[in-house]
């Protein structure tokens, strides 16, 4: 079964990614993921506000440069995990190397 680990961090977790200690803890999880032989896939992704928000307005579109999310989270990247079951999956959510600040969202994936 796959699993999307979904990493959600507070904006001053972002100001940190260029710090040793704190991306160390990343590549150190990624690594252990990978020779786990779980990691399907993932991203980290660049702060919020390099986004851009398309949303739809009846037939037209309205586009907006920088997500401007009401809560103290934010989506920072994620992970694809292939494990046996929600246990796993949540064993190695508990391992993402996430400040008290952030969050970690398992969600199975979709099957089509």
């Amino acid at each position: 079964m796959q699993y999307a680990l979904i990493i959600r961090e507070a904006p001053e977790d972002f100001a940190r990614r260029d710090d040793p200690a704190y991306r160390d803890g990343w590549v150190a999880y990624s690594k252990a993921l990978a020779q786990a032989g779980i990691m399907t896939g993932g991203a980290g992704l660049t702060a919020p506000e390099t986004g851009t928000v398309i949303r739809r307005k009846g037939e037209d579109h309205d586009v907006q440069d920088g997500p401007y999310p009401e809560g103290k989270e934010q989506l920072g990247g994620f992970y694809l995990i292939e494990v046996p079951d929600i246990d796993t999956a949540l064993e190695w959510a508990t391992r993402v190397p996430i400040s008290d600040k952030g969050s970690v969202e398992v969600r199975p994936r979709l099957q089509m």
